[in-house]
């Protein structure tokens, strides 16, 4: 007989709290579970965070596109399971928020540079190359 398998969802925890839990707290109860300098951030902007989730709760619920320039902002558990667009200074990038995202900015996720390929050197790059040749 063929034995059922049961593979249980991994439970993610942050800090030593269920995600679940965590998403029921404010935004200020949620800070006291963050590294320091991420919870000082969070104390000291905990309006603007919390109009940023519910400005993108109105839009997910209107199925509109989030898009922000506000790369500094620390992810709270409200943002789970959202789709968000980060500037990057050039265009936006779509990130998917994740639980093991909690605690981190989000312009951690929108990568600002990009990897440099160098061509092919040119002519009168190097003495080899020159065109002239006497």
């Amino acid at each position: 007989m063929a034995e059922e398998i049961i593979v249980k969802s991994k439970e993610h925890i942050y800090r030593g709290v269920n995600v679940e839990e965590l998403r029921k707290l404010d935004v200020r109860e949620f800070a006291k579970y963050l590294p320091s300098r991420n919870r000082r951030t969070v104390l000291r902007n905990f309006d603007s965070i919390e109009k940023f989730v519910k400005r993108c709760e109105i839009k997910m619920a209107r199925n509109k596109k989030i898009k922000t320039h506000d790369r500094d902002m620390v992810i709270v558990p409200k943002m789970i399971g959202m789709s968000i667009q980060v500037h990057n200074g050039k265009t936006f990038n779509d990130i998917r928020i994740l639980p093991q995202m909690l605690g981190h900015r989000l312009g951690e996720f929108s990568l600002s540079r990009q990897k440099v390929s160098h061509g092919d050197p040119g002519i009168g790059a190097t003495k080899s190359s020159s065109g002239d040749k006497k």
